[in-house]
């Protein structure tokens, strides 16, 4: 089977991938329906991506196109879900799940509770969320590529963000990605904040 991977460099998944005997290929690129590499995969893997896949492309891969999330789904889908998961004081976790219209909202395939220090800052926490990510996709990906694995629909309404919600707590992050977790608990729900639905 031919992988598609979209998003940045991640060797682990790559290493799981072609384990299996599937030939991986990456790209960070828009997508297009109609040009290689979407025309010559079989499957597609998103983690980290910074594009929106349109439905054209989704079309063509059914339910053979996944994302890899670094939250506990559906809390926190969309932009910058860790900083979302301490500031709103929600699940800490990493999902995967079918790529669908939406963002973030397709039926999961495997998720994980991710415990997170009170001493971490946000970039080991961070850290740890990715890690635990690459940890349950290699755990799965097997299930997943042949499609034993059931997809359930999420549950609840959860939350959602875009990258521009940072912006009104962006003086918090006082030390930037070194910033301590502790600090920044509930803070957004403390000044009247609130998620996106």
């Amino acid at each position: 089977m031919r992988v598609l991977f979209l998003g940045p460099p991640r060797p682990r998944i790559e290493d799981c991938v072609t384990a299996c005997g599937d030939t991986l290929v990456r790209t960070e690129s828009r997508l297009s329906p109609t040009e290689p590499p979407v025309t010559e995969s079989d499957f597609i893997v998103s983690y980290g991506y910074r594009h929106i896949i349109s439905a054209d492309v989704l079309r063509l891969f059914g339910h053979c196109a996944i994302n890899v999330h670094i939250s506990k789904l559906p809390w926190n889908r969309g932009a910058d879900p860790n900083i979302w998961s301490f500031l709103e004081d929600t699940p800490k976790g990493v999902s995967i799940h079918v790529l669908d219209e939406g963002l973030d909202t397709g039926p999961l395939l495997a998720q994980v509770d991710v415990p997170i220090d009170e001493g971490d800052t946000l970039r080991v926490s961070y850290d740890r969320l990715s890690a635990a990510a690459v940890d349950l996709f290699c755990e799965n990906w097997p299930r997943i590529r042949t499609g034993e694995l059931p997809a359930i629909p999420q549950v609840g309404q959860g939350t959602s963000h875009r990258s521009a919600d940072r912006i009104r707590y962006e003086h918090l992050l006082t030390k930037g990605w070194d910033t301590p977790v502790s600090g920044l608990v509930g803070k957004a729900l403390e000044d009247g904040g609130r998620a996106r639905t």
